[in-house]
């Protein structure tokens, strides 16, 4: 009976010492133990990430548009020849017309279309501007949830890690105990068969680290194969700040609403540009007469289009009443926003304030009670008052319940980036 307890000692502690060889990418991931600090990575993403670096360069495109809305159309020359060739006849009058008329013209529109078309384009810019703004909001919310994420991922490998280390004093325990007669045979192999299945899991974990590093890469326009370190710890408590303070700084300065608002002006302005073109525009030129065998002279021309015209005026009534459409459709734009404002505030805090709760319930009440009592089961189990299973279902509890603290802070980071995002800043 001795020679069998033997075998299955020397079989498990093989089958362990092979599986408790750990992984190369754990190892490397051992080694990048500094500080990961998110303020450098925001700042990083805000200057190389190529989405934002196009929505820039978009927004720099629109302001040049105020300009070349507010300049004159480009002046008109034109040459005219009366009488070419002179006596109709070519072969005898070669190349020489009766009368030249060369004539520089300027078109100038109605007073106030230019200024008009001038803020129609500034307000366009106004709401590249916000669209900017909103695109550098939502980038910030990205590295911020890709951050906690990444401390998530790598604090599971962590606690995996310490829960292998348990599990292996377990299983010495348990080997101790069997040598001893005081244990069964069936304690060690489950200890054995435990400490696989926490392996087996490795990869898994090592790959998901992985993965959102190679998206905080992505955002910071990175190699995806780039390493980090170790981020920080969120904080376990709650920003004090009001509803009504967040809902009063987001009515004012979230991008989407000043978008909103800056759209309710542009459309006001294509509205009142719209009513122009109910009124001519005007060409005036000045011409230069070269007339063959004659004094030559100056002259004057005025010309003047005439949009009210039966057949023209269907077209500025159509622009007009599709202005006051646009402008109709930003200002429920403008509401849809406030309410959605209003909600997401709302629905963000309540989250953000749930997760703090059930972090604090883990952090003050649960974590510890779990603590406590796997140790008392593991003492117990070294005395043999109770069984290895009641020891294993206590050290997994305790796994678990960890897992879920640092989940539900980084549940609260997450929506706390959202919550910024709709207020504008940390709230």
């Amino acid at each position: 009976m001795r020679t069998n307890h033997s075998t299955t000692l020397a079989l498990a502690a093989l089958l362990v010492g092979t599986t408790l060889l750990p992984p190369p990418g754990a190892i490397a991931a051992a080694a990048l133990s500094s500080p990961l600090e998110l303020s450098p990575l925001i700042e990083e993403a805000l200057t190389q990430n190529p989405v934002l670096q196009a929505a820039r360069k978009h927004w720099e495109a629109t302001r040049e548009q105020i300009e070349q809305a507010t300049v004159l159309p480009d002046p008109t020359f034109g040459v005219q020849l009366w009488n070419f060739p002179q006596n109709g006849n070519l072969a005898t009058s070669p190349g020489r017309a009766q009368n030249t008329i060369y004539t520089l013209a300027q078109r100038f529109p109605f007073p106030g279309k230019l200024p008009l078309k001038g803020e129609v384009a500034g307000r366009a810019a106004a709401i590249s501007e916000q669209t900017l703004r909103l695109q550098e909001l939502e980038l910030i919310g990205r590295v911020k949830q890709t951050y906690a994420e990444l401390f998530f991922a790598n604090k599971d490998v962590e606690i995996h890690h310490e829960h292998v280390d348990v599990m292996k004093q377990l299983f010495e325990t348990a080997t101790a105990r069997f040598r001893a007669g005081k244990g069964s045979q069936v304690d060690v192999l489950k200890a054995q068969v435990e400490l696989s299945n926490l392996y087996q899991r490795l990869p898994v974990l090592d790959q998901q680290r992985h993965v959102t590093a190679a998206k905080l890469n992505t955002l910071l326009n990175r190699d995806p194969r780039g390493v980090f370190g170790i981020p920080r710890e969120p904080p376990a408590t709650m920003p004090s700040q009001s509803l009504e303070d967040l809902e009063r700084l987001a009515l004012s300065s979230r991008p989407e609403l000043k978008a909103a608002e800056l759209a309710i002006e542009k459309s006001r302005h294509e509205q009142a540009y719209a009513e122009q073109q109910y009124y001519p525009d005007f060409e005036v030129g000045v011409q230069r007469f070269q007339n063959f065998q004659a004094a030559d002279g100056f002259g004057a021309i005025a010309t003047v289009n005439i949009p009210f015209s039966f057949w023209t005026k269907r077209k500025y009534d159509a622009g007009v009443r599709e202005a006051k459409a646009s402008a109709a459709a930003a200002r429920a734009e403008h509401h849809n926003w406030q309410n959605v404002t209003r909600f997401q505030i709302t629905e963000f805090a309540a989250k953000m304030q749930a997760q703090q709760q059930v972090a604090d319930l883990y952090r003050t009440t649960i974590l510890p009670q779990a603590e406590q009592h796997f140790e008392a089961a593991r003492a117990a189990y070294r005395t043999g008052r109770t069984g290895f299973l009641d020891v294993l279902e206590a050290e997994r509890a305790v796994l678990e319940f960890r897992l879920a603290y640092y989940r539900a802070l980084v549940e609260r980071e997450i929506q706390a980036a959202a919550l910024e995002q709709v207020v504008g800043s940390a709230p």
